[in-house]
């Protein structure tokens, strides 16, 4: 894993700096620099737009009492989609331009969901141990909660 993460991080700056030297070469530097600026406005005004319309949607699977985890998928690529945006270059641009289609997030989220379900262990965790106690085994009043009340008359100070 830690050798394909250094390969992105080096091979993907590389291939955007060629391709900036490349289309900077043919169009100029300067419409090359308003390109890039002009795709990163761009970029968080569609990213804000679409970041909006995913936290909607997540408010109504709460109200719908579901639970959101399609909502929240689409979020988190949302939010990859507005870093890449920001980057300088025109492969992230395209990458990012893509995760802000509705279309293109599903078939990404469906294999993102298929992926983790090979990979990724959920595991639960209960402080009290397997038993329930604090110990780890059981308690004749284990769950109960002993309190004393006392009434308080207002009148008082």
């Amino acid at each position: 894993m830690f050798l394909r993460l250094l390969a992105l991080f080096i091979i993907v700056p590389a291939v955007e700096l060629i391709l900036l030297i490349k289309i900077g070469s043919k169009i100029g530097p300067l419409p090359t620099i308003a390109l890039i600026l002009v795709t990163g406005f761009l970029g968080a005004f569609l990213t804000k737009l679409q970041g909006a319309l995913a936290l909607a949607n997540f408010r109504k699977a709460i109200f719908e009492g579901r639970i959101p985890k399609d909502e929240v998928l689409d979020g988190v690529m949302i939010l990859v989609a507005g870093a890449v945006l920001l980057t300088p270059g025109f492969l992230t641009d395209a990458f990012g331009f893509l995760l802000l289609l509705p279309s293109f997030r599903k078939p990404v989220g469906k294999w993102i969901g298929r992926w983790a379900q090979k990979n990724v262990k959920v595991v639960s965790f209960d402080p009290r141990g397997p038993t329930g106690g604090p110990s780890g085994k059981a308690t004749p009043d284990d769950g109960v909660i002993e309190a004393e009340a006392e009434i308080v008359d207002e009148k008082s100070p």
